[in-house]
């Protein structure tokens, strides 16, 4: 994990493009539209950094994230002739949906530009919330680019999903529900993209209470901030990759950059492995649906606990999940706390052997999901066949203990 404190926080609120007055101004439009979503505790997460830690819960909030209280700030701040216009927007997700869902609300025409390649899931919602999708590149960079030539050609406006003072104004309310529904919070940490969400929240957090510290969360392969908070100005990463979309940005936006500059305490960054356990975690453990990316605050707790005060709050920015992304997650989950195990061993190519194997496993306790034969490997004498065996176990220690028996039993292993 790296970690970095922007340079200063200086900047008074009546010089940066958002205020506390309009977080408030976007939470008097967004009633009776966006959830007052729910904030739990974790028992295992408050013991694990040894104070209280809460989890706001805004993947239940309406279309599955955040995304549509800042979607519907903007829309809802257009004149009349550019409604008449209708509004474009491009995402593989999360914003399509907030988008399309705030447009139909305000009786506004959208199209949303998804890629090729985006979750079915995703794209079915997006039409389902009432929006035309078109299917434009392989990669978000090019949809990105077709939705704004759209823009350009029809007069249709285009929905930023982070870049713009309404969208942040939107986000911000989030951070006025947090503050009253855990007053007592110390530290709160949010994932970052393009930083709508953590700069919306840093606005309504360091009014109302400047003694909390905002901490950002980033994926590792697709940490923009960093490099950006340390020039001074966004800078664009040659190239992202993360398992986490939702926060798969490859630059800051200017308007929430010149805030989380002057206002947040720190943004950090976590692997993939502490993003797919702090996925399972929320599964298995809070029994909650939640997206790589809305994860990522998890993540950070779990990589340094002992880096942070609470009370904490820990933001669940979003649950919209492919099923497919969602089961190779949890398996790099399993595999990155230990409760997955690879192992290759030799046998005896003779009846017998291979349930001589199973017994031993048994009588260790281990799962076994998946079991493969090789007998062609030129490597291999006559009599014998190579296995590969995929297994479920109890954690690290099990894991020794497993490999520890099989070869006390007489067996080769290789992991």
């Amino acid at each position: 994990m790296s970690t970095t404190a922007p340079p200063h926080h200086t900047t008074p609120e009546a010089d940066l493009p958002v205020t506390l007055e309009d977080i408030r101004r976007a939470r008097r439009t967004l009633a009776g539209v966006a959830r007052t979503t729910a904030i739990e505790g974790s028992r295992h997460l408050s013991s694990l950094i040894g104070a209280p830690v809460r989890l706001k819960c805004e993947n239940l909030q309406r279309t599955g994230s955040f995304k549509l209280r800042g979607a519907y700030v903007r829309i809802a701040g257009l004149s009349p002739q550019e409604r008449r216009r209708g509004v474009v927007a491009a995402s593989a997700g999360n914003h399509a949906q907030g988008v399309a869902l705030a447009a139909s609300l305000l009786g506004v025409t959208s199209t949303v530009f998804m890629p090729v390649g985006a979750p079915l899931p995703k794209v079915a919602a997006t039409r389902e919330y009432g929006a035309r999708v078109r299917m434009h590149g392989q990669v978000v960079d090019e949809t990105l680019k077709a939705a704004q030539e759209y823009a350009h050609a029809t007069g249709a406006v285009f929905i930023h999903p982070f870049d713009h003072p309404h969208v942040v104004a939107g986000q911000g309310t989030l951070g006025l529900e947090l503050l009253e529904q855990c007053p007592e919070v110390r530290t709160v940490v949010v994932g970052v993209g393009g930083g709508g969400l953590l700069a919306g929240m840093a606005v309504a957090i360091k009014a109302l209470r400047p003694d909390v510290r905002v901490v950002g969360v980033q994926a590792a392969g697709s940490a923009a901030y960093p490099p950006s908070l340390a020039a001074g100005a966004p800078v664009a990463l040659e190239s992202v990759a993360t398992m986490a979309d939702g926060i798969k940005v490859g630059r800051p936006g200017d308007v929430p950059f010149r805030i989380i500059s002057s206002l947040v305490d720190e943004v950090r960054t976590v692997s993939e492995d502490a993003l797919s356990r702090a996925l399972l975690l929320c599964l298995e453990r809070a029994k909650l649906v939640v997206e790589p990316a809305g994860a990522s605050p998890v993540a950070a707790l779990l990589e340094e606990p002992d880096s942070f005060d609470g009370p904490l709050a820990a933001v669940l920015s979003g649950g919209n999940v492919d099923p497919l992304v969602l089961q190779r997650t949890l398996r790099h989950g399993m595999a990155a706390a230990g409760r997955y195990l690879s192992l290759r061993l030799r046998l005896s190519d003779r009846p017998g052997a291979l349930a001589a194997l199973m017994g031993e496993l048994s009588a260790l306790d281990a799962n076994v999901l998946d079991v493969s034969h090789v007998r062609t490997d030129p490597r291999l004498g006559l009599d014998e066949v190579e296995v590969e065996l995929h297994l479920e176990t109890k954690g690290p220690e099990h894991c020794v203990e497993v490999a520890s028996g099989l070869r006390a039993a007489g067996y080769t292993v290789k992991s």
